[in-house]
C-alpha cells in the first residue's frame, strides 16, 4: 500500500512539472470617485498595481474612474486613496475575474513558498 502512496505521489509531482501549471490571481474592478484634480494621481496609481483603466465618467463635480487590478495590489487602497486625495476620495470594489498571474510575480510568489516550506521544515 505504501509504494502504491509513493507512486501516486511521484507520478503527480511529474504531471504537475509537464503540465505547465499556472498560478491564477483574484482581479477586482474597483470603481474611484475623486475630484478631478486627482485624476492623473489615481490612474497611475492604478499603473503601478498593474491595473488597468476601463473609463472616466463624470459624476457632478467629481470623476468616477472604473479600473480592474489584482487583489494583492489592493489590500491597502483605502490608505493610499486618502493619501493621493487628502481623504476626499471614495470606492467600492468586487471581485470580477481570475487572470494569469505574470511570469515575474510567479517567480516571486513560487520563491516565497520555497522559502516558507523551507522554514516549516
Amino acid at each position: 500500500e505504501m509504494a502504491f502512496k509513493i507512486a501516486a505521489q511521484l507520478a503527480l509531482k511529474k504531471g504537475c512539472q509537464e503540465a505547465n501549471p499556472v498560478i491564477l490571481e483574484p482581479i477586482v474592478r474597483a470603481d474611484v470617485t475623486v475630484p478631478e484634480e486627482y485624476m492623473g494621481d489615481v490612474m497611475g496609481d492604478f499603473n503601478k498595481k498593474r491595473g488597468r483603466i476601463l473609463g472616466m465618467e463624470p459624476d457632478g463635480k467629481y470623476q468616477v474612474v472604473r479600473a480592474l487590478a489584482p487583489m494583492a495590489e489592493m489590500f491597502k487602497y483605502s490608505i493610499d486613496l486618502r493619501s493621493m486625495t487628502a481623504g476626499r476620495g471614495t470606492f467600492a470594489m468586487e471581485f470580477d475575474h481570475y487572470e494569469e498571474v505574470p511570469f515575474s510575480v510567479a517567480e516571486k510568489v513560487i520563491e516565497q513558498a520555497k522559502k516558507d516550506k523551507e522554514k516549516e521544515s
